[in-house]
């Protein structure tokens, strides 16, 4: 793809297991340009994705200036990928996504040569072009959202591994005992401390009986409970969401750990929407990585928050460009 870039604007899309984002990036300096969003879900299926997606594209195509040119198209999709044939291997919360041949779909629709990388992958490649990752080699970053995922930076270039899966952290058991995972296994590190893990702790908690605020802040309805609740609750001193927070910030600090002693990285960046607490959960995850990992990590380790959270998919895609048209 190296040779079909000549100019420095890119067409980048972030497809979600929620929501859909488009825009249209300058992929040298990580400025956003236009973007535009919406909600997605598992009733829309992969085609239905597919859809809602090009209508955000055709949006942006319709208002750029005359003049601007796209050199080419990355594409961020939350799942694991083929990125040599741009294929789609599975959708962890959306059926219709397995085998699925997006990059060249794409590529005939748009008339760009697109380059496809699961979610976490590219927005570690992202915050390593253009944000927390900046001047570090070695970095591991951590998107908690819906699901969680991870992206390895080793020697400053991107560790997929032998099979494509190098990072998927959020399926490393972390308590044998534990949830079911979407994935099948229990005590996955996703089903523990994802948002909507998250969520499912504090409504099981109430299901039991146990008091707290989170009911009425959820207007009555306890499926409306979300992770961004429950941290609203414990910054009011609500016990149960409080318990909640500690928990999940302690299967996160002893997976990092766990990560950590293998890949030892300088860096753990942690991104997606949970993320946006801030230190409400960073400081317990920091204090459980400390209790659990190998003593020569655990105050060497720095754990920091994203640079980009809305807009990390985004420039995850961005950087995927980025990255094509470095020589080498």
């Amino acid at each position: 793809m190296t040779d079909t870039i000549r100019g420095s604007l890119c067409l980048a899309l972030d497809f979600g297991g929620t929501k859909l984002a488009a825009g249209i990036v300058d992929w040298q300096s990580g400025r956003v340009l236009r973007e535009a969003r919406c909600r997605t879900g598992e009733a829309s299926g992969a085609e239905g994705q597919i859809a809602d997606m090009l209508g955000l594209v055709d949006g942006l195509l319709a208002a750029m200036p005359a003049g601007e040119v796209l050199s080419g198209a990355g594409v961020s999709f939350g799942g694991p990928v083929d990125t040599a044939s741009g294929t789609v291997l599975q959708s962890h919360h959306v059926p219709g996504w397995e085998n699925l041949p997006l990059a060249s779909r794409l590529s005939c629709r748009l008339g760009l040569p697109v380059l496809i990388e699961n979610d976490a992958n590219a927005v570690a490649l992202g915050e390593l072009y253009y944000g927390a990752g900046k001047g570090v080699e070695d970095l591991v970053y951590i998107t908690i959202s819906t699901g969680i995922g991870g992206g390895v930076i080793l020697g400053g270039k991107l560790y997929r591994g032998n099979h494509g899966l190098a990072g998927e952290v959020g399926h490393m058991v972390v308590r044998p005992d534990g949830p079911l995972c979407t994935c099948g296994n229990h005590g996955c590190l996703e089903a523990l401390a994802s948002g909507l893990s998250i969520a499912r702790r504090a409504q099981e908690a109430l299901a039991s009986g146990q008091s707290s605020q989170l009911l009425a802040l959820a207007g009555g309805d306890a499926q409306a409970i979300t992770a961004e609740t429950v941290f609203r609750a414990a910054r009011s001193g609500d016990g149960l969401a409080q318990k909640v927070v500690a928990e999940a910030a302690a299967d996160l600090g002893l997976g990092i750990a766990m990560l950590c002693s293998i890949v030892d990285p300088a860096r753990v960046i942690l991104g997606g929407g949970v993320a946006k607490a801030g230190e409400q959960l960073l400081a317990p995850v920091r204090e459980s990585f400390r209790r659990y990992a190998f003593p020569m990590l655990a105050e060497r380790v720095e754990i920091v928050r994203a640079a980009a959270i809305d807009e990390g998919g985004l420039l995850g895609a961005a950087a995927l460009v980025a990255r094509a048209a470095m020589p080498g």
